[in-house]
């Protein structure tokens, strides 16, 4: 197995120091799928600790000694993060992420520490010294059949966080869940064992789910099949749309191809990808509500102003309140785009959606929501709409955030101006009138300011 230079000098170091390095878990998995990884974590063996390790490992860089009980020493060294772990056991004792007894031990067998992983996938190690892979779970013929398979019943079922990885891990490598280890899955989430989960350790899943899987919509339908699907989605199932519009089916068939195109639409920017996908994932969950069937003619007027499921999703998935205010405006003016350009709307309305949302993000929103589809246009990757919308702002430089004021209150005092309660009503009605397009500048915005008084 190639290991990059970083980690071939790593365990060379720890060689001479008569330790035992051997790769683990996701570095050598994404070996074997293809795929690179900067992250590369290490058992060491032949080790009763690792309180002497971190100094005879700072030529490398600065050591983090995290979780003592654990035994991990994290180095960032040429690009790469290493974890340094003492392999280990655990022990069920308590409810929760936290209950369990871990006990470290550097003579255990490598069996005998990777059976306490959650996937047989995962369990793959290469020993470093003896330039040899060791797969006690097979589990290299289960990379080969495209298969997630858990090793042990016992140790599974004592981390319901396991559930939510295998729909990740499910959706991201486009993996089928073993027979026994989906009955596993379903009884786990029937005894209502993901309860227990703190939700930052739920939203962690779910940001790998959506920011790293190509098609995010295959973790939602095992989460569907495990009966583990949030409610505020289950309800858009069945939900009929307009045919002409939408030909592929109900909202929720429309929802997983959209948050599939999305996720081909990402920006590399991790913080805003994620925004984008919780927008596009409950941009249409106001129709539920909204849809209205008759005389044959399909309806869901005013669903993007139904903003309270969204709020209780993305609530379930966090308390980061700073995500539910970029989320909100993204799914209330969804419509716009394909709006404006249907009215061939006139810059003023074009600068007012910008005071109200990012409109380079709404652009990618909406272009998701259209391609996520099966009209023609969609298939042929065509919307015009966000191509308008996008050239017109622009052009009017709103792309990414709204005008900046041109009147200003220092420009009120340099008139004469006393400051006081009077100042707001001047600068919102200068505001506006910049919007509409009568104040353009300085000069304008000076002369304006004699017509009023």
């Amino acid at each position: 197995m190639k290991l990059p230079s970083p980690a071939v000098k790593l365990c060379n170091k720890l060689l001479d120091l008569e330790i035992e390095p051997i790769i683990v878990g996701g570095f050598v998995r994404d070996y074997f799928l293809e795929t690179t990884s900067k992250d590369i974590d290490i058992e060491v063996y032949n080790i009763n600790s690792l309180d002497n390790l971190a100094s005879n490992l700072q030529e490398f860089g600065t050591i983090h000694f995290v979780g003592k009980a654990f035994g991990v020493l994290k180095l960032s060294f040429d690009g790469y993060d290493f974890d340094i772990s003492l392999p280990r056991t655990e022990n069920k004792i308590a409810k929760g992420h936290k209950g369990f007894e871990v006990i470290t031990d550097g003579f255990l067998s490598y069996e005998e520490a990777a059976s306490r992983r959650d996937f047989t996938m995962n369990s793959i190690g290469y020993d470093f010294k003896k330039n040899k892979l060791l797969d006690p779970f097979n589990g290299i013929n289960d990379i080969s059949n495209k298969r997630i398979k858990h090793i042990q019943d016992k140790s599974f079922v004592e981390d319901p966080l396991r559930v939510l990885r295998a729909v990740q891990f499910s959706a991201r490598f486009n993996f089928k869940l073993d027979a026994n280890t989906l009955k596993l899955c379903t009884n786990m989430v029937k005894e209502k064992m993901l309860e227990e989960l703190p939700k930052e350790r739920i939203f962690e899943e779910y940001k790998k789910l959506l920011l790293k899987a190509d098609k995010p919509s295959i973790g939602f339908k095992l989460l569907d099949k495990l009966n583990a699907l949030c409610p505020e989605l289950k309800a858009t199932q069945n939900i009929p749309q307009d045919k002409t519009y939408h030909p592929e089916g109900d909202v929720w068939t429309h929802t997983l191809m959209s948050i599939d195109a999305m996720s081909q639409l990402k920006t590399n920017n991790e913080k805003k990808d994620l925004i984008l996908m919780l927008a596009i994932l409950c941009h249409d969950l106001g129709k539920v509500e909204a849809t209205t069937v008759t005389q044959d003619k399909i309806r869901a007027i005013g669903h993007e102003n139904i903003l309270e499921p969204t709020i209780s999703l993305i609530e379930k998935l966090s308390d980061d309140k700073a995500i539910l205010k970029e989320v909100l405006p993204l799914v209330k003016e969804h419509l716009m785009p394909s709006t404006l350009y249907s009215q061939k709307s006139k810059s003023p309305a074009i600068r007012r959606l910008s005071t109200r949302v990012n409109i380079q993000d709404l652009s990618i929103l909406a272009r998701a929501d259209h391609f996520g589809r099966t009209t023609q246009d969609a298939k042929d990757k065509i919307y015009l709409a966000g191509d308008w919308l996008l050239e017109k702002a622009k052009n009017l430089n709103v792309q990414y955030d709204k005008p900046k004021a041109i009147l200003l209150g220092r420009d009120l005092l340099q008139e004469g101006y006393k400051a006081g309660v009077i100042f707001k009503k001047i600068l919102d009605a200068a505001y506006e009138e910049q919007l509409n397009g009568t104040i353009i500048d300085k000069e304008s915005a000076l002369k304006w300011l004699k017509t009023i008084f």
